[in-house]
């Protein structure tokens, strides 16, 4: 089991920023694609962005390009997410997630099914 603990999210107003972490348990997750997700209330759960194991090549919908970035540190076992200039369309739970095949990295989707309890953002004034 790829078990992954985010933090990191809160209330933040529009224009604000926010860095999530996920932090890996029991795997190492250098040899893993990894994805930033988020699900909003009554929506689906969408990809938000990805950074790949070896390159650390990075994608991201286009609703948050320009604004957030992710990162990876091996040596802590982490995965942050940089989020800055949110918007009130921000706002959801966010998770994250080793990706499941690796080639889904870039188009943001994953078959695993190995999530945390992820971490709540709101963006609101």
């Amino acid at each position: 089991q790829l078990s992954v603990v985010e933090s990191g999210g809160g209330l933040v107003q529009p224009g604000g920023s926010l860095r999530l972490s996920c932090v890996a348990s029991g795997f190492s997750l250098a040899t893993y694609p990894i994805g930033w997700f988020r699900q909003a209330p009554g929506k689906e759960r969408e990809g938000v962005s990805c950074i790949t194991a070896g390159d650390h090549s990075t994608y991201y919908a286009e609703s948050v390009k320009g604004r957030f970035a992710v990162s990876r540190d091996n040596a802590k076992n982490t995965v942050f997410l940089q989020m800055n200039s949110l918007k009130p369309e921000d706002t959801a739970v966010y998770y994250c997630a080793a990706v499941e095949p690796r080639s889904w990295c870039k188009s943001l989707r994953t078959r695993g099914d190995d999530w945390g309890q992820g971490t709540r953002v709101t963006v609101s004034s």
